[in-house]
């Protein structure tokens, strides 16, 4: 039996997902359903021809000889082979338009017919199919958003009174640890790493980029979550698929110790975005107009403090197909054509700012915070 969850964004973009395992559907449910609107709805039938839902289409099911079937047109047809989601990829383009991806490792397939605005994925495990099904639930609401004239920003964002704060700065900088501390305060959480913005005449519209939220140990134990993270473990509460098994058992043990891959990179708990609203006692924002902007760094032996540090946007604080690290448009759902950024940057130079440096004290860097993004709202 066919079920389906409905996915609209801001009036500008609409996904349906559908599937014969509602596993699936549920997973993207709760996974946009925070902060985009995701409702369940009666499912269309793909096979009658007779569809009439507005939008995009994705098909996501277990499906073992589909599976099989991708992979040989994959290996039989010139390939590119890329890294998508930290997974090595494989994708073909055939003449017809048709775009065909698999992932080895994972055992999932993927068929795009770009005239149709349909996307299948299948695989061998349900669970998988669903993170995925979500994944590229998203990427086609980017396409659509694009084709609007959005652009993502490489920021976190914190809303009050439809207000948004937004953080920028490279990768250790701080920004979701102050979207988290921001949201401790009393501001709801719009996104924690990337947004989707626009000008319009009324101002720069937000709209948040659904994923899953990396918190390491030593931000989640200053901020007072570790414990109740852990014993929500204890208690079975599923985490998302994402997260390194390592982090699993050391949430079971009570280890709080920082745990490295070889590449030197932290692996941290991953939250769902309800899992975050929950654990941080805040709602989640779905949309906003800018506000004021943060940059700021950490410093453990600082006092937090305002800096005299460049507060100028560069080309890495936006998400291009040049800049773009984790998602690459290899369905090609995206336009060829970005919307010019001149106007946005612009606007965007001209709300208040401030650069600040922050330490590992939650308490007075969380107070510090809460001043400076008061006052910058006051401006």
């Amino acid at each position: 039996m066919l079920s389906a969850t409905r996915i609209f964004h801001a009036d500008t973009a609409a996904v349906t997902v559908v599937s014969e395992t509602k596993e699936i559907t549920d997973w993207a449910l709760r996974y946009f359903g925070g902060w985009w609107n995701a409702t369940t709805v009666h499912a269309p039938v793909p096979d009658t021809g007779s569809m009439t839902t507005d939008g995009a289409l994705l098909l996501a099911d277990v499906d073992s000889k589909r599976l099989a079937d991708i992979e040989t047109l994959v290996g039989d047809y010139d390939h590119d082979e890329v890294d998508y989601a930290n997974a090595r990829t494989l994708v073909a383009r055939h003449e017809d338009g048709a775009i065909y991806a698999i992932q080895p490792a994972e055992r999932l397939a993927y068929h795009y017919e770009p005239a149709a605005g349909r996307l299948v994925v299948v695989g061998a495990h349900a669970e998988t199919v669903a993170v995925a099904a979500s994944r590229l639930a998203r990427e086609l609401v980017r396409g659509q958003l694009l084709r609007a004239g959005f652009h993502i920003l490489h920021a976190s964002c914190v809303v009050r009174d439809g207000r948004a704060v937004l953080t920028f700065g490279p990768k250790g900088a701080g920004k979701t640890t102050t979207a988290l501390l921001l949201a401790r305060e009393g501001y709801e959480l719009l996104a924690n790493d990337r947004v989707f913005i626009r000008p319009e005449p009324e101002g720069l519209r937000i709209l948040p980029w659904p994923a899953a939220a990396a918190i390491g140990f030593g931000l989640l134990e200053s901020m007072g979550l570790y414990e109740r993270l852990r014993a929500r473990v204890l208690d079975g509460e599923q985490m998302h698929p994402t997260q390194d098994q390592r982090v699993t058992d050391a949430l079971h043990a009570g280890s709080t110790t920082p745990i490295w891959n070889i590449k030197g990179k932290e692996l941290k708990a991953q939250l769902f975005p309800d899992q975050l609203s929950s654990l941080l006692n805040t709602g989640l924002a779905t949309h906003a107009h800018a506000a004021a902007l943060l940059h700021p760094q950490v410093d453990k032996k600082a006092e937090p403090h305002l800096a005299d540090m460049p507060c100028a946007l560069t080309e890495e604080d936006f998400f291009t197909r040049r800049t773009e690290d984790r998602y690459p448009d290899i369905l090609r759902l995206a336009p060829t054509e970005a919307a010019p950024v001149t106007d946005l940057t612009d606007r965007l130079a001209q709300l208040p700012r401030r650069s600040l440096v922050l330490n590992h004290n939650s308490r007075t860097s969380a107070d510090f915070l809460a001043e400076t993004a008061t006052g910058l709202l006051s401006e």
